[in-house]
């Protein structure tokens, strides 16, 4: 055995220590919270008559996590923080690696982040229904801990194709926005409804797209094995573009086809994606296929009607759902074929670049976890 190179495994607690920094001088304002994905994200949290010079003041490198409702939610909301400090509620427990030459921070959030992990921890929370982690039960959770220069290289590779990632989630948002901002020069700017152009008109969506209502097939027909069709039930499915496949149904009910834009007819009503696949629609969607063969015009048309989908009441609600002939019937102008055309030109290529990028987003993701499930051996 080369033992110079060999991975052990340690009690978490043996590298690292509790921080408790107060935010005593109220130097500190931006607040932070922390999500059951593994994320900070600024807070949105009333604190007006708050004493936030109690709050836990965290900093670059530095970790903090949630251990309650461990096993309930079978995973631990933990994350390593990066950037200026921020404070954070001292409900959060914050720690720090004490050994920092022989365990990098960036490598601990890699085991962190596997579902092995989550699955372990939840196996050792206690306290009934909510499912506790107690901080000791923590500190004893085993930890792969190879040579320094193993840590380095995998958080190398690991960062990469992070990196990866947001460069073409960054490339994706461009080609959007170059879609978003041709629809509107030719479509919307300057475009009075009261007196379109020539060949253009005001119609309704049932006429410029086939629309299919969604159907919930039997719930005792749903699995998570792959048997059957893709079944989607509603927005919870959707991702930034594309919707992920989760469940499947043997009796599928409505289907979408292919390159189908589908759209969430219930609160929140009006977002989109689009499917890569034949499928089948819950009752939370409808699908929406172009009757003039431009389907990525049909796409930022509904982009565009998101005012239309958030209309209130009297009281100020949004409405929680739209049915088959209220969506039938928006008003919408119809420009003529050959402007539809020409933008679909442009737009169809854009589209499909944005689905090559998303596919090797989930490719590298894919990578990522191979990458996280092979850690310890």
């Amino acid at each position: 055995m080369d033992h110079a190179n060999a991975t052990y495994y340690r009690r978490l607690g043996e590298y690292i220590r509790p921080v408790d920094v107060r935010n005593r001088d109220l130097k500190v304002n931006k607040l932070v919270g922390l999500t059951i994905d593994k994320t900070f994200i600024p807070s949105v949290a009333n604190t007006i008559g708050t004493d936030l010079s109690n709050y836990k003041i965290i900093s670059e490198n530095q970790f903090a996590c949630s251990l309650m409702q461990v096993s309930r939610d079978e995973k631990i909301p933990i994350a390593i923080f990066k950037g200026e400090p921020c404070i954070m509620s001292p409900a959060y427990p914050i720690f720090e690696i004490a050994k920092t030459d022989r365990l990098l921070p960036e490598y601990l959030m890699m085991w962190f982040s596997r579902l092995e992990f989550d699955r372990e921890a939840s196996f050792y929370a206690v306290g009934g229904v909510r499912g506790s982690l107690e901080w000791s039960d923590f500190c004893n959770l085993q930890i792969p801990v190879p040579p320094i220069e193993r840590q380095r290289q995998a958080v190398a590779e690991y960062n990469a194709i992070g990196n990866r990632i947001a460069q073409n989630k960054r490339l994706i948002a461009a080609l959007g926005e170059t879609a978003r901002a041709i629809y509107r020069r030719t479509f919307i700017d300057g475009i009075d409804p009261n007196n379109l152009p020539a060949g253009w008109r005001m119609g309704t969506l049932g006429e410029v797209a086939e629309i299919t209502m969604g159907q919930s097939p039997d719930g005792e027909t749903y699995n998570l094995d792959g048997n059957g069709t893709i079944f989607y039930q509603g927005r919870a499915d959707f991702g930034g573009r594309f919707p992920t496949a989760r469940v499947y149904t043997t009796n599928p009910t409505r289907y979408a086809r292919k390159g189908d834009i589908l759209l969430s007819v219930r609160a929140p009503v009006g977002d989109l994606n689009v499917t890569l696949h034949e499928c089948c629609i819950g009752r939370g969607l409808a699908s929406l296929r172009s009757k003039y063969g431009c389907q990525s015009y049909l796409y930022y048309q509904l982009e565009n009607l998101s005012d239309v989908f958030n209309v209130s009441d009297d009281d100020g609600t949004i409405f929680g759902s739209i049915n088959k002939d209220e969506l039938h019937n928006i008003e919408v102008i119809i420009p003529e074929k050959r402007k539809m055309q020409e933008f679909e030109n442009i737009g169809a290529v854009l589209d499909k670049e944005i689905e090559i990028k998303e596919q090797e987003i989930t490719k590298s993701i894919e990578l990522q976890k191979l990458m996280l499930s092979r850690m310890g051996r």
